[in-house]
């Protein structure tokens, strides 16, 4: 039910991003729109590892470099029957990991130095856990091309909004009233762009999160050190990347406010709930 519900929001997306081209310019904007989503879903497809890597700084690690680190992704990918991915450190106090890549066999993971300092072998590895299962749904690749399709809608918008304000100096009530709708829509739709954003990830969010309980075995050490990082980023929030890239971390990295309104994320109490209940479901079955 999941992949059918992230299925239509990234079909809605899309059409956002066509109807958006179709009323800057008809079927050619049609047309250009189509080309601008493959282009930047081609990008995404091929190259978003590397940018989101190099935004963040991340560097890579082997064994020698993060013991800890490396041996938790090592023993869980091994578990999970998946290529080993390569592994990575972001120098930021700000504790949080995300993954990327667009399948397994090109997967990365990284963590901060501040999640490595913040969390104990056993949590550390529930968050581990939660990466690879995002890389197994493949859901590092569906978020980032719902990130560059809702940035395209974003991009389109104030080009409309500017071309509504400066293309519509007319005394006629009918054009007034079309150019007010004009700007109306290209203020609604990429908030409509953000809100399909964010039910993208949230639905990920909860099956990556149950996925790694599993995976794991230990769903109340995730949920140890969801608290404790949710506690760390409100402290400590991260200086680097931007929020367009929010979704691909295990919690949101960035301060509240309007931010923590419009969050990729499902509420923190809801995940640790799940998480609680899962571990009760786990211990009536064993």
């Amino acid at each position: 039910m999941n992949y059918l519900k992230t299925t239509v929001l990234l079909a809605a997306l899309t059409a956002l991003l066509i109807g958006f081209g179709n009323l800057l310019g008809g079927r050619s904007g049609m047309l250009i729109a189509l080309v601008l989503a493959g282009g930047v879903n081609f990008i995404s497809y091929w190259f978003s590892d590397k940018i989101v890597l190099a935004m963040y700084r991340a560097r890579p690690v082997g064994e020698s470099e993060s013991p800890k680190l490396y041996r938790v992704v090592q023993r869980l990918a091994q578990k999970n029957g998946m290529p080993m991915p390569r592994v990575y450190i972001i120098p930021e106090e700000s504790p949080n990991a995300f993954a990327t890549g667009r399948n397994p066999r090109h997967a990365a993971v990284a963590a901060t130095e501040g999640i490595l300092r913040l969390l104990n072998d056993e949590e550390l590895e529930g968050v581990m856990a939660h990466e690879l299962v995002h890389v197994t749904h493949r859901d590092t690749l569906i978020s980032t091309v719902a990130a560059t399709i809702a940035g395209a809608i974003t991009y389109v918008a104030h080009i409309l909004q500017w071309t509504a304000m400066f293309g519509g100096g007319t005394s006629d009530d009918e054009d007034r009233g079309s150019l007010l709708g004009t700007i109306v829509l290209a203020i609604v739709a990429p908030m409509a762009a953000l809100l399909i954003q964010m039910a993208i990830s949230r639905s990920r969010e909860y099956a990556a999160d149950a996925g790694a309980g599993r995976l794991c075995e230990r769903p109340l050490a995730l949920a140890s050190a969801l608290r404790k990082l949710h506690q760390g980023v409100s402290a400590t929030p991260m200086t680097a990347g931007t929020p367009a890239t929010s979704s691909l971390f295990i919690v949101h990295p960035f301060r509240g406010g309007l931010a923590g309104w419009f969050s990729t994320h499902p509420p923190m109490g809801k995940r640790i709930e799940r998480l609680e209940d899962l571990a009760r479901d786990i211990r009536r079955s064993s």
